[in-house]
């Protein structure tokens, strides 16, 4: 798979279309559109699904270097009118504050990031690490590939003890069974 047939197999969900063509006037630094509505895409339209089933929620990454509750509340706050009319869930989280509540909420220490492209690195699954910028420039740093031939393999870059990975692959495979773990 190329880079141009992800992004229109991306663009087929007509919500991931809005969020990025919108996603500039977020006005956040490093503002990506990541996660399982990328990756879903691509799955749902090898299983001659609608573009948007399976879609949890869509998640936006941006680093702000300042990690108060307060500055991520107001790009939370921004991102809530701007695509207010679309009907789905969206999660913004800046990703300098990750270190501090990870934990709290998954059980394993996560040390501080630089950047949100860092952040993407450290998905769970390896054909997981995608994310589109507010420029609509894909990030794949492990590539494609596995994500189109569905392989699921656990990210050597995220420090899980392997629990967190198996819930995750566990789920992704209930939704999309032609996916393998490896």
């Amino acid at each position: 798979m190329t880079e141009v047939e992800f992004l229109r197999l991306v663009r087929r969900n007509p919500v991931n279309a809005a969020i990025l063509d919108r996603l500039p006037a977020l006005g956040a630094p490093q503002a990506h559109l990541v996660a399982g509505c990328l990756f879903g895409a691509v799955w749902n339209a090898q299983a001659r699904r609608p573009p948007g089933e399976n879609v949890n929620d869509y998640d936006l990454f941006y680093y702000d270097s300042d990690p108060s509750y307060g500055a991520e509340d107001a790009v939370i706050r921004r991102a809530a009118q701007l695509f207010a009319d679309l009907g789905v869930k969206v999660e913004v989280r800046n990703q300098a504050r990750v270190h501090l509540w990870f934990e709290q909420k998954f059980g394993q220490t996560r040390p501080p990031i630089e950047s949100v492209r860092q952040g993407i690195e450290q998905f769970l699954v390896r054909c997981t690490c995608l994310g589109i910028d507010e420029h609509g420039g894909l990030y794949a740093p492990c590539g494609l590939e596995e994500l189109e031939a569905g392989i699921l393999r656990p990210n050597p870059l995220n420090a899980d003890d392997g629990r967190l990975y198996a819930e995750k692959a566990e789920s992704y495979r209930r939704r999309w069974p032609r996916l393998r773990a490896e």
